[in-house]
């Protein structure tokens, strides 16, 4: 019987001499591919033929040279108001999926570069998956990070193939994995080098029918009722120490339900079909599909030049400067670090290190990581350098001082940087003949764990300047964020009253460890306390100063107050967790808390005093022209400080909180994730 192939806009198909059908993802008007409806509609035509006409196997693979497939179409997941229509669609792709695990010829996905979220899901339906090894390969289930989980087929397959304590661990943490432990837990076959390779593996994988090798009798036990239950109640545990519950419902969810049908693939299948139909639809789920967004509008930021630097020289080596430099180095760029004396650069080559060896660099590459990191007590390279950052004592005379001796050091189309938080870029750019060339690149404490960049702009700064600071943040995997040069630029400037409020809270009566629940009960990673410690208690009062000192606004006693405590705090040596004493005492880069104290205070009016405190602040820097629009705004809060991202940014949070209830009632509450077992 002889059957035309379908015709695909998204799809490149051939099918060759020896019956083989390639099927060659390349999403049509796009740079990544995803599984939009379309590209599965095409796909499930494509099977369909295979089934009527079956091939002597089938290979999936990518024809765009960005990788395989980022996920599914997340852009698509807004059109979705109900639970039901979520679930039918999701039971569609379980179809297609299904089919394409049951065709009589060995089928096979080849892959490099990212396969993410649908795209392990579609791999995971074939008979054998094949990898090219390289740093770009990235592999695993970001769902959780959008308020779901593992949709089509993903859960129920991924804990078959590994079994259930990898899998479960593999999509709870929503961490991406390279090619080699990949293959180690299981998730692929085989192991290639080279782009080359990827179609001849595919083919050999074919004509030897080769399949994935049988999971492992210690995989298949972690999927056994004793153990389901057991190893469930230690991921509940875990969980709530990074994820409360009503924030965050899918983790909870998924466990509950791998806990009830893991043992039944089918089964687990309906029940990821039902809960991640619900969970697509809770505000939780849209709050965080909006940050996914705010990220790549971040990081578009970065694509407006094709500046690439090889060589950065840091001046000040401070936590935060030595911290910087280190960042650099672990993204593979040559830093030399300058201090006045070389105790100082000393002690931040020493964290250096203790970085490399935390993000589990094997040996060799902590060696060659370190000799990328040159002490310059001297400034020598300052003249090779293609990015320069000054980051020292924040005094306008010593800032200008620095800047005017580099200026004439520098190469043709170096950045020249400071980071500054809080001192207008106008004011140090007097030192510069060429004004211009100054830019504000502001980072946040701790650097290797805060994502956010501001990128500063003066009234003179030069717009390709600019341009090229922001390529420099997305070179080192840091979003930047286009700022104005103000007092505090955006996120100080929102930052400094809300942990000043809080100061003001406490001189009123309420312990620390109230006023700190009282914002993670609303959704904060930390709370402000907390925050004002981990930031620097001196780093808080210059900026609180600068900022009054600014400002035209009347005597306000209860503020005189909290900064007459902080700058108390301050003189006694107690900067916070730096210096092991702030507010809190800090145990092991911990805080002591006496949780005690949280008795008996109303939360709920606590938060709403802090955020409207904050989110008052945010309305302000936006009608100030601070940064451009709403939308970098939220970005900038919810990645410069941590603004509870299950709300989608302190605007979009104004916007939405007039709704009577988080959950549409037409769904079960996001308190009750055992609603969906009970039923199915």
């Amino acid at each position: 019987m002889n059957e035309t192939i379908p015709s695909c806009e998204h799809w490149r198909v051939e099918r060759d001499s020896d019956d083989i059908l390639w099927l060659f993802l390349n999403r049509k008007g796009e740079a990544v591919n995803s599984l939009s409806a379309e590209v599965l509609l095409e796909l499930d035509a494509l099977i369909g033929h295979a089934e009527r006409r079956t091939p002597s196997g089938l290979a999936i693979l990518s024809d765009k040279t960005t990788g395989f497939i980022l996920g599914a179409d997340i852009r698509q997941f807004g059109t979705f108001t109900e639970a039901e229509a979520v679930t039918r669609s999701i039971q569609q792709v379980h179809d297609i999926f299904s089919r394409l695990e049951k065709l009589p010829c060995p089928t096979v996905a080849a892959f490099e570069g990212y396969c993410l979220g649908g795209g392990l899901e579609l791999a995971l339906s074939c008979n054998y998956r094949i990898v090219r090894d390289l740093p770009a390969t990235k592999i695993g289930f970001p769902e959780i990070q959008l308020g779901i989980f593992p949709g089509f087929g993903g859960s129920a397959r991924s804990i078959t193939r590994i079994g259930g304590l990898k899998a479960m661990e593999l999509m709870l943490s929503a961490r991406q994995i390279n090619a080699r432990q990949a293959q180690a837990l299981g998730l692929v076959d085989e192991v290639i080098g080279r782009h080359e390779e990827l179609f001849w593996a595919a083919r050999r994988a074919i004509t030897g029918r080769r399949k994935s090798r049988s999971p492992s009798f210690l995989a298949r036990l972690t999927n056994t009722n004793p153990a389901r239950h057991l190893l469930a109640k230690q991921m509940r545990k875990q969980t709530a120490l990074r994820a409360r519950e009503e924030h965050y419902p899918a983790p909870y969810w998924l466990i509950d339900t791998w806990e009830q049908y893991g043992g039944d693939r089918n089964a687990m299948m309906k029940a990821e079909a039902l809960a991640v139909g619900r969970l697509m639809v809770t505000p939780q789920a849209a709050g965080l599909r909006r940050v996914f967004g705010l990220m790549e509008r971040l990081k578009k930021e970065g694509k407006q030049s094709d500046f690439r630097a090889r060589r950065v020289h840091v001046i000040g080596a401070g936590v935060m400067g030595g911290d910087i430099a280190a960042w650099c180095v672990l993204q593979g760029l040559e830093v030399s670090l300058q201090d006045r004396e070389m105790k100082f650069i000393e002690s931040a080559m020493k964290r250096a290190e203790a970085l490399f060896k935390k993000k589990r660099l094997e040996p060799a590459a902590v060696k060659a990581a370190m000799d990328r990191l040159r002490p310059d007590v001297d400034g020598d390279l300052v003249p090779q350098a293609d990015v320069v950052i000054e980051i020292i004592i924040e005094r306008l005379d010593a800032k200008q001082a620095l800047l005017g001796s580099l200026e004439p050091r520098l190469k043709p189309g170096a950045v020249l940087a400071t980071n500054t938080s809080s001192i207008p870029l106008e004011e140090l750019a007097t030192a510069l003949k060429e004004p211009g060339r100054l830019i504000g690149l502001h980072f946040f404490n701790p650097v290797a764990k805060m994502p956010l960049v501001e990128v500063v702009q003066g009234a003179q700064s030069d717009p390709e300047m600019l341009r090229r600071g922001a390529a420099f943040c997305g070179q080192i995997n840091r979003y930047p964020l286009p700022v104005k040069s103000s007092p505090g630029f955006l996120v100080n400037r929102v930052l400094a009253p809300y942990m000043m409020e809080a100061m003001i809270i406490h001189q009123e009566g309420v312990p620390i460890e109230a006023i700190d629940a009282a914002a993670e009960a609303f959704g904060m990673p930390m709370g402000p306390v907390e925050l004002a410690d981990t930031v620097g208690l001196d780093v808080c009062l210059m900026v609180t100063k600068t900022l009054a000192h600014r400002a035209e606004s009347s005597a306000n006693p209860a503020m005189d107050k909290a900064t007459a405590q902080l700058k108390h705090l301050t003189e006694q040596g107690h900067l916070g967790r730096k210096s092991g004493q702030g507010f809190y005492r800090w145990e092991k880069d911990k805080p002591s808390k006496n949780k005690e104290k949280i008795a008996g205070h109303d939360l709920a009016a606590i938060g709403a005093r802090l955020i409207k405190t904050y989110t008052d602040e945010c309305q302000a820097a936006l009608a100030d022209g601070i940064v451009a629009d709403a939308d970098l705004l939220d970005a900038g809060m919810v990645f410069g400080t941590g603004f509870a991202p299950f709300r989608g940014g302190p605007l979009h949070y104004l916007k939405t909180q007039t709704l009577k209830s988080e959950v549409p009632s037409n769904q079960p509450s996001v308190e009750d994730p055992n609603t969906i077992a009970r039923e199915n």
